[in-house]
């Protein structure tokens, strides 16, 4: 083995490097960095561009194994290797300590199953702390994807209604922006100009992006779906509902509608990163947990 270590390119979007990193992560397969949250980050409208540079990889005769990231905003890191390549993660990261952390604040996320890792930040003063990261999982051939809607409620999906200003007013209503007190929300050319970048690129399938419409129109409810043909997982990321629509069985029906067409087009169990009893409740189970860890 030869191996050779590499920053990512600085140039932030759709670039060689990130084909490259992609490929790593579908071959990796369902851990707790998957290839749809390296698709999310990529192109999300909060990402650091100017510290993708910063993003670390090995390689094996040009092959990458390895890869030490954070996830849109610096500050976390996540170490990733093939099985054979764990040998890697103390030098990864010593690595992201060094440059993936903000304001002198970082952390790193660890499998729990992950013992071999623990042991690593463990030796180098690392400490869990209580904050977790979870995936549940949904499986096709155990769980039933039937649901209904309210009278006058229907599906659409980005393919049918590429309308981004309902888009992002879902999102944006659907995080709680203005329950928060972060005012309505405004839509802006620039804002266009994000989620055509987001929606108009590789590997995304228009058709996976479900949207609930109410009677006035207006997009209530949102699952995105993200889902790779050579592996037999799809991802959820990410689900909103307007509060005003909630406890309805709207969100229930946006991401059950994913989940039935990407088992149509052969993924047999799906994955989401939450923990949240909203997905234990439409039929979704415990998968893993990842816990933060920081310096002592």
């Amino acid at each position: 083995m030869s191996i050779q270590f590499r920053n990512y390119t600085k140039e932030s979007g759709i670039t060689e490097d990130y084909y490259k990193v992609r490929d790593f992560f579908v071959q990796l397969g369902s851990t707790h960095f998957t290839y749809a949250r390296w698709d999310w980050m990529i192109t999300h409208d909060y990402l650091e561009k100017n510290a993708v540079g910063k993003i670390g990889i090995w390689e094996d005769s040009n092959d990458i194994v390895g890869v030490s990231t954070f996830d849109v905003q610096l500050g976390t890191a996540y170490c990733l290797t093939f099985p054979e390549y764990n040998y890697l993660k103390k030098d990864m990261l010593l690595y992201a300590k060094d440059n993936l952390s903000k304001d002198e604040k970082f952390g790193i996320v660890v499998p729990d199953s992950d013992i071999y890792f623990q042991d690593i930040a463990s030796d180098l003063g690392f400490i869990a702390t209580v904050n977790k990261e979870g995936d549940a999982i949904f499986y096709l051939d155990k769980t039933s994807t039937e649901f209904s809607l309210p009278e006058g409620f229907k599906i659409t999906t980005m393919k049918e209604t590429y309308d981004l200003y309902q888009y992002y007013r879902v999102l944006w209503k659907g995080f709680n922006h203005e329950l928060n007190g972060e005012g309505e929300f405004t839509f802006s050319k620039e804002k266009e100009k994000e989620g055509n970048n987001q929606m108009k690129r590789p590997n995304v399938d228009l058709d996976l992006k479900i949207a609930i419409v109410a009677p006035d129109g207006n997009f209530v409810s949102y699952c995105g779906m993200w889902y790779d043909k050579e592996k037999d997982f799809a991802v959820i990321e990410p689900v909103a509902t307007d509060p005003e629509y909630r406890r309805m069985g709207l969100g229930k029906a946006a991401v059950l509608e994913g989940i039935r067409r990407v088992g149509e087009q052969g993924a047999k169990k799906v994955l989401v990163g939450s923990s949240q009893q909203f997905y234990y409740s439409i039929g979704l189970r415990p998968f893993s947990t990842a816990t933060k860890w920081r310096l002592k």
